[in-house]
């Protein structure tokens, strides 16, 4: 079983066009989006559009779920005066060109999905994985690498996660968590997809997450689940120079050049 895991495309539209032109030559068996599919850059309802005509599986991120309540705030985590200047202009933007259709697709996304594992000859391997955005408790909350790992062990327990899947940081990574369950060492796994149209690790390719599981994929064996992080080129100027043409500040073009 391999699926491709997505967040974070951010209106990017060559960015998603690269990718997914990428997943169709990776023999997939389902492909997820972990959401914030609009802000940022200034092809909002092409990238909504190309989401749906796929009949990809989506999340909301706190973004969509802005646009979705046509709300003014983005539930975005800005320090500055500067940032958050730069981010109402985002939001502005995205509100006032989003189509009513596409602003009720994005209010009506759900906040979490789960997908069962199971090998029925074999219960004791039974995988859980939890699909967020940000976390399991919160839309917006940043779970970055640096989280201790007991508070990570706690909120994955809590939630049931075996696996949890989330974006939001636009900074891919992969924890293993070790665990004892009945005497045994398990393992949990946490994974940032990272980002399709914005990526902020110092790689301007867009990224994404592939999971492959077999039938002997199991707690216990933490290699025996696989997780493959997938960078891929794309037209960043292209991008870069569509935002500098549009009423969005410059900085965002920027900010895809240096990611």
């Amino acid at each position: 079983m391999r699926i491709a895991l997505f967040s974070d495309i951010h209106a990017n539209l060559p960015a998603l066009e690269a990718v997914l032109a990428h997943l169709d030559t990776q023999n997939l068996d389902a492909v997820y989006c972990l959401g914030d599919l609009v802000g940022y850059a200034p092809w909002p309802n092409e990238v909504v559009a190309e989401i749906r005509k796929r009949r990809i599986p989506t999340i909301a991120g706190n973004y969509d779920e802005g646009v979705g309540l046509g709300s003014p705030n983005c539930g975005c985590a800005y320090k500055t005066d500067a940032e958050k200047d730069l981010g109402q202009q985002s939001i502005d933007y995205t509100n006032g060109v989003i189509t009513p259709e596409n602003r009720q697709y994005l209010r009506m996304l759900p906040r979490h999905l789960r997908l069962t594992f199971l090998d029925e000859s074999k219960e004791e391997n039974r995988i859980e994985a939890l699909l967020v955005h940000g976390s399991p408790r919160k839309i917006n909350e940043y779970l970055f690498e640096d989280r201790p790992e007991q508070s990570l062990l706690k909120m994955m327990q809590e939630a049931s996660a075996d696996l949890l899947f989330f974006g939001h940081t636009h900074k891919p990574y992969h924890r293993v968590l070790p665990y004892e369950h009945e005497g045994q060492t398990r393992y949990r796994h946490a994974i940032n997809t990272g980002s399709v149209g914005k990526p902020k690790d110092g790689d301007p390719r867009a990224g994404y997450v592939i999971l492959e599981l077999t039938p002997d994929s199991n707690l216990r064996q933490p290699d025996s689940i696989k997780v493959e992080f997938v960078r891929v080129s794309y037209e960043v100027e292209k991008a870069a120079e569509a935002i500098e043409a549009s009423p969005l500040p410059n900085k965002f073009a920027q900010m895809l050049r240096t990611a």
